[in-house]
């Protein structure tokens, strides 16, 4: 319980700090909100990668700080992970991004109904696609998810100080947490021109599923049209991703 509680918390506190981020750029009348939208996509990634980083703090000691479905699909995959373990942990992670977003909108519930444009207001939930190109969309998450995936699997590697008969872990504390926040900044800030890179179903249907649900004027009625994008994309790419770690390791 200790561990679903974690993780629950963790992408809880990820996804309030992301999409309230998103909320504080796009919606109306909010400190963030810039009519010129100069520095808008390089506000939002700074915002989503420190949103990251505050979560693994969170979560780290007690659950690993997965906060992604594709995470924990990817370290059972490699062995790293005990299968029996990976429903608990998505059902966690789409519990804490539904609670997340929720929270997102009882903080900005003035600033949506401000807000006149439909996308802007759904954005705050989920990723849109600059261009809606089903292909190009799907394969740009599962890309983007790849190479996060990729990357963060080599994350786990620690090296160790020998001093005499004593060994030491070298380490950075609650830093060592930055390190896969860079990463996300990066991938997003490179990759998520197209899609807004999503590398998190959690991140992505939970809070979609709110949108749906809370009483929000002028709703995009169409938005699970593209539902699957998002979700499937990234679960391929960390699968594609973990077989080539295998493969290499």
């Amino acid at each position: 319980m200790t561990k679903i509680c974690s993780e629950i918390i963790g992408t809880m506190i990820l996804v309030f700090l992301g999409n309230g981020v998103v909320a504080n750029v796009i919606l109306s009348k909010t400190k963030g909100h810039s009519k010129k939208n100069s520095g808008e996509w390089l506000t939002i990634t700074i915002g989503w990668a420190l949103a990251v980083f505050m979560g693994i703090i969170v979560s780290s000691p007690y659950s690993g700080a997965h906060l992604n479905p594709c995470v924990t699909i990817s370290f059972a995959i490699i062995g790293k992970f005990n299968w029996n373990m990976v429903p608990f942990y998505i059902f966690s992670q789409f519990i804490g991004a539904m609670l997340g977003s929720l929270f997102v909108w009882i903080l900005y519930k003035d600033h949506f109904m401000e807000t006149k444009n439909e996308e802007d207001k759904l954005s705050v939930f989920v990723t849109t696609p600059s261009i809606r190109n089903l292909y190009s969309n799907f394969l740009s998450e599962v890309l983007s998810t790849f190479i996060f995936i990729f990357i963060s699997l080599y994350l786990k590697t620690k090296g160790f100080l020998f001093l005499k008969e004593n060994k030491y872990s070298i380490g950075l504390g609650s830093l060592e947490a930055l390190v896969p926040a860079l990463v996300v900044f990066g991938i997003v800030l490179s990759l998520g021109g197209n899609t807004g890179a999503a590398i998190n179903p959690a991140r992505d249907l939970g809070p979609r599923i709110i949108y749906s649900i809370i009483p929000i004027h002028g709703k995009e009625k169409n938005h699970w049209n593209y539902a699957f994008i998002p979700v499937l994309g990234p679960i391929c790419g960390s699968i594609i991703a973990s077989i080539l770690y295998l493969f290499l390791s």
